[in-house]
């Protein structure tokens, strides 16, 4: 059996367990649901720009998405400090797999997170333009949770302990988030802001998501499928670099 599956197998079985988890999983993003969407509604609506559920509910869901990719080097760093890691590193398998292995399994269980608040949406009345655009918004949901969970095992590859990454985190977590045009229209930005925010990757996979889901885009649906692809892709490299270093 391949041990990428195997790695797959085991994050999934872990999220499954640890009932505790998913329900505080989605406390942040509920929250920002409920007390932004209908809080500020009434102002977004005044100033022109429609229902601010319907606008913020897919930044909610990347925001999600992205807490449990990111965070999935946490579980990195305590399989270093029980000696699970080292059992897998000693292994005669190419510790590419084993990378591989936990980034999938991490993005996985990121995008049933995404799901688990998708959900959450609907009950409180966000609406989708087209129900065949789902596919694609699942599409973009899995490139968000790979390109992020290639950052989070990356991080966790290179630090030693558990202050560390959260400092780290903190430190790129929230920034890009706020910055990603989650909470706010990318429009008529000052140019600095907009120069910072066209660099922050989570910025294309809200703009994804809110393109499939309300067919409203601010940069391009195929760009932001591009970049997502191309900053996964160069994450993942540098995350296999990092991870054969580790030693063992």
């Amino acid at each position: 059996m391949s041990v990428v599956y195997i790695l797959w197998l085991r994050e999934l079985k872990r999220y499954v367990r640890s009932r505790a988890q998913i329900v505080a999983s989605l406390g942040q993003p509920v929250m920002y649901l409920l007390a932004l969407g209908f809080g500020l509604g009434p102002i977004f609506q005044k100033a022109g720009q429609g229902n601010y559920l319907q606008f913020v509910a897919p930044g909610v869901i990347s925001m999600a998405i992205l807490f449990s990719s990111v965070f999935s080097g946490m579980g990195l760093l305590w399989d270093r400090q029980f000696g699970f890691l080292k059992e897998t590193l000693v292994a005669p398998v190419p510790r590419i797999q084993v990378m591989l292995g936990r980034t999938l399994g991490a993005a996985t269980v990121a995008v049933i997170q995404g799901l688990l608040v998708s959900v959450a949406c609907f009950l409180v009345g966000f609406r989708v333009e087209h129900f065949a655009a789902i596919p694609v918004a699942l599409l973009f949901m899995g490139l968000i949770a790979a390109l992020f969970s290639a950052l989070g095992t990356s991080i966790g590859a290179v630090l030693e302990n558990m202050q560390g990454f959260q400092l780290i985190m903190n430190f790129l977590v929230m920034p890009m988030f706020f910055l990603s045009g989650a909470l706010y229209p990318l429009n008529n930005l000052p140019k600095a802001l907009g120069i910072v925010t066209s660099l922050d990757p989570l910025a294309y996979g809200v703009d994804g998501l809110r393109a499939t889901l309300l067919g409203r885009s601010h940069f391009n649906i195929s760009l932001d499928a591009l970049v997502l692809l191309a900053v996964g892709a160069v994450f993942l490299c540098i995350g296999s670099y990092l991870f054969s270093k580790i030693e063992a």
